[in-house]
């Protein structure tokens, strides 16, 4: 059985950092992309990063290009997102996905975690 779950979520300072997790089973990690996507309190969900199968190849939005980092451990089945200088705009539900490559779509992930809630409040 596929299954994603992510954990690391939670509360947090503007300013402040956060690193989630996103675990994975049933399937080989090395032979996907993995995405990160961000949906907040009422607006669509939007693709944040992506990693490669390899981890060649790393994608992040502008938002969070340069205060993001996407890594991945294959030996762990374990793809990370380190979130630093969090802002309030950032509130929301992450969500990690798996696909055959770092697709801009999000329809093309195939497999989906149930998210992890991430709160940057003073």
């Amino acid at each position: 059985q596929v299954q994603l779950v992510e954990s690391g979520g939670g509360l947090v300072q503007p300013g402040g950092s956060l690193r989630l997790s996103c675990a994975v089973s049933g399937f080989t990690l090395d032979h996907y992309a993995i995405g990160w996507f961000h949906q907040a309190p009422g607006k669509e969900r939007e693709g944040v990063s992506c990693i490669s199968s390899d981890g060649d190849d790393t994608y992040y939005s502008d938002s969070a290009m340069g205060r993001f980092t996407i890594s991945r451990d294959n030996a762990k089945n374990t793809v990370y997102l380190q979130m630093n200088n969090l802002i309030p705009e950032d509130t929301g539900v992450y969500s990690c996905a798996a696909a055959e490559g770092c697709y801009p779509v999000a329809t093309l992930f195939t497999s989906w975690g149930q998210g992890a809630q991430v709160t940057v409040s003073s």
